[in-house]
């Protein structure tokens, strides 16, 4: 939690101080400014990794309560949003038949209309039904690639444009058109969890603070000093080294990469972010990209999409969707 690390290369030898897990630290502050107002931190293990929310206030018990409600907005997304629950609406979604359809709460319904509009933003490069592909790859365990007939047998599929989502008094109405059409929130529930956190921390009347989530971070308002967030991109073979100090003020941050989850077989990497036009992962001369957007579910959703493409074509693609993306950071 307190341990800090000097920025090995890059702009500069500015220290940090580490940010839980994931892709990101946020830049230390002198000692000698700011000292009334402190950053409280907690950390809570959700959603397959370590949450971190931090409160800057000069009042560290009330900071440590507003972390905490920000901690159980999380836990309670992830409650609903998870493919592992039977009783998540994510579960409840993916058992249910074909052709059958199913009332979800508002945060569902919510992802599901952002994750459905950047699908189809994206040409496809992003989707959030792509369960089965991803039952099928199952990274975190194989040690070897599917076969070419298994292989090919789920490319060329964009189950997104199988499923239906209408908007309902209590959240929305999900009707999956067809069996293949299994919903995985992984490339964009944790930005979406991140949101949530921050509606917390605002309702607490937090101004300042930090909410990450193993790589999907919104920086809130000021740090201790006044001044915006410093936030380093750690290099992804090396955490200590930062490859960028980006400057964040109300705004959202998030990463993808092929380092978090994966296998290396025959020389060639198998990550968890999936090409649906091959129904393969994703092959890429880069390691790791970076995303910044006014909200962290854009930013992880767009991650996931252009993970993959060149700088420019990456570029393009974030201007044509909108102009508040941006392409922070390729390596």
């Amino acid at each position: 939690m307190g341990d800090r690390q000097r920025a090995g290369s890059g702009p500069g030898r500015r220290e940090f101080v580490a940010l839980g897990l994931g892709a990101f630290a946020v830049a230390a502050w002198p000692l000698t400014r700011g000292r009334r107002r402190r950053l409280v931190r907690r950390r809570l293990p959700l959603m397959g990794t370590v949450a971190e929310v931090g409160v800057v206030h000069t009042d560290p018990a009330w900071a440590w309560s507003a972390a905490g409600a920000a901690l159980d907005a999380l836990s309670a997304c992830e409650a609903r949003l998870t493919r592992f629950r039977d009783d998540s609406d994510v579960g409840r979604v993916n058992a249910s038949a074909a052709g059958a359809a199913v009332e979800v709460g508002p945060w569902t319904a919510d992802v599901l209309r952002t994750g459905l509009r950047i699908a189809h933003e994206s040409g496809g490069r992003f989707d959030p039904c792509l369960g089965q592909a991803v039952r099928a790859w199952d990274v975190a365990h194989r040690t070897t690639p599917l076969t070419e007939a298994e292989r090919l047998d789920l490319a060329g599929r964009h189950p997104f444009q199988a499923l239906t989502l209408e908007s309902t008094a209590e959240g929305g109405r999900i009707l999956r058109r067809t069996p293949d059409v299994v919903l995985d929130l992984g490339g964009i529930g944790k930005g979406y969890g991140v949101d949530r956190a921050v509606d917390a921390l605002r309702a607490w009347g937090v101004q300042d603070g930090l909410v990450n989530v193993g790589g999907d971070l919104y920086a809130l308002g000021f740090s201790p000093d006044g001044d915006p967030w410093v936030v380093g991109v750690r290099a992804p073979d090396d955490p200590e080294r930062m490859l960028a100090e980006l400057p964040l003020s109300e705004g959202a941050v998030a990463t993808s990469g092929d380092y978090q989850q994966g296998f290396d077989h025959e020389g060639r990497r198998y990550a968890h972010i999936l090409d649906p036009a091959t129904g393969a992962p994703v092959r890429s001369s880069f390691h790791t990209v970076t995303v910044g957007a006014p909200t962290c579910v854009e930013a992880d959703a767009w991650a996931t999409a252009v993970f993959g493409l060149d700088p420019a074509r990456a570029e393009a693609l974030l201007r044509r969707a909108s102009p508040t993306l941006r392409l922070v950071h390729v390596a």
